[in-house]
């Protein structure tokens, strides 16, 4: 067997070494990080809002925009607290459009009967405003019944808090059983631990009794009150004329947004078709809204009135007004008509009764026909619906609840017309 002659092999190139032909300044070449796999790797870029990943030898360049993420971030806060800043502004403002959106057809119809614009505009105005002082009227002798026997539900309360032969209340009796426990416990202590405790306890000032003074100041619930009327009355008169120069307007907003958006020609009719959308989503909720708040009123006032409750038609305008806060709403309907039946009538049975027809009539009209109506008017999902009235209610409260849905659907008619936001539309949809 002959072995082949060798051809002569160089040296292998020690990796220290400089090369040949680099010149004596140069950097020494600087090594390679080490990646956490075999042909894995990663090197951020050179601002730091590029990462260079490395996989099996190939060099994919990752963008994190990280500058751009900080600003959307920045941005979101300072929009959540403008939000709840300015709530006094836009919450007037946001109530003003859902109205005039809902009257607009009826001004529309009026301008088909050669009817003006402004007197149609003044028409619709008065009347709303003449029906809920008629219904105001009509119910206020039931509204100052209900003040009046402020005092007596007072006396009917201390006397739950305070046995009639005039023993301890309530309170007392667990304040003093809580202090009795606590020297029973410490019985196994020390003596100088079991006088410490009994200080202690001893030391607690007793609880008034419900006929002496109270820690409760009335009048300041009274100004308290009397501020919320007021700013409540301000806030009133300021949708009042808003719906009124909304309704004067007419078209004239609509076509400026058209105008706005450009000279092309998609634009515009996206945009046309993006208000359409918005107006008769608008309209059938604030319609369906009225119609079921006012079958809800009407049956509430039929049970609570063959019940025998006191003062009917004031409750039942109250359980129309509250049922517009969206599944809160029950819930307070129910806690008020209860409290109310203890007080006039004394018995747990017609509790029960007076608050299961309340309750019953709530979720038949608002959580069967109104969430029935509101899916086939705006096609939301409702988890993402409920969401979105917690946000509200937490950033404006009892407004957020109110003005959340409309708010929401406005957002979701959007979505579904402009590009870019077909996540947004997508969480929102069925």
């Amino acid at each position: 067997m002959q072995l082949a002659p060798s051809e002569p092999v160089e040296p292998a190139a020690d990796p220290v070494a400089p090369a040949a032909n680099a010149p004596d300044n140069a950097a020494p070449a600087t090594p390679a990080p080490p990646s956490s796999g075999a042909g894995h790797g990663a090197e951020p870029g050179p601002a730091g809002d590029e990462l260079t990943l490395h996989v099996g030898g190939l060099r994919l360049p990752t963008h994190v925009n990280a500058r751009g993420l900080s600003l959307g971030i920045l941005a979101t806060i300072a929009t959540l607290f403008a939000l709840q800043w300015a709530q006094k502004f836009f919450v007037p403002l946001l109530l003003g459009i859902f109205i005039a959106y809902t009257l607009n057809p009826v001004v529309r119809w009026l301008e088909r009967w050669h009817v003006k614009r402004v007197i149609g505009a003044t028409l619709v105005t008065a009347l709303i405003m003449g029906a809920l002082g008629g219904t105001l009227y009509r119910l206020q002798g039931e509204f100052f019944n209900i003040i009046d026997e402020l005092p007596s539900l007072t006396t009917k309360v201390t006397k739950i808090l305070t046995n009639s032969t005039g023993q301890r209340s309530t309170i007392q009796q667990v304040q003093a059983a809580a202090a009795e426990i606590e020297r029973a416990a410490s019985s196994a202590t020390g003596g100088d631990e079991r006088r410490a405790i009994q200080k202690r306890t001893q030391s607690v000032p007793p609880v008034p009794a419900a006929g002496g003074g109270s820690s409760i100041r009335v009048m300041d619930w009274v100004l308290a009150g009397s501020v919320g009327l007021a700013t409540f009355l301000s806030q009133a008169t300021m949708v009042v004329f808003l719906v009124f120069f909304l309704l004067l307007a007419g078209d004239t907003f609509k076509r400026k947004l058209v105008k706005l958006t450009g000279p092309s020609l998609t634009r515009k009719k996206v945009t046309v078709h993006i208000l359409d959308d918005m107006n008769n989503a608008i309209q059938m909720y604030m319609f369906m809204l009225l119609v079921t708040n006012v079958l809800l009123a009407l049956l509430t006032w039929a049970a609570l009135r063959a019940i025998g409750l006191e003062n009917a038609g004031a409750w039942a305008a109250f359980a129309g007004v509250a049922h517009v806060v969206p599944y809160f709403g029950p819930l307070l309907i129910t806690i008020a008509t209860g409290a109310v039946a203890f007080f006039q009538f004394e018995s747990l049975r017609m509790v029960i009764l007076v608050a299961g027809a309340s309750l019953g009539i709530a979720t038949l009209v608002g959580m069967v026909v109104a969430t029935w109506m509101t899916g086939k008017i705006a096609k939301m999902n409702p988890a993402a619906v409920f969401v979105s009235l917690l946000f509200w209610g937490w950033l404006w409260g009892m407004w957020g609840l109110l003005l959340g849905v409309p708010v929401v659907m406005v957002l979701k008619v959007v979505a579904d017309r402009v590009e870019g936001m077909e996540v947004v539309a997508e969480l929102l949809g069925e």
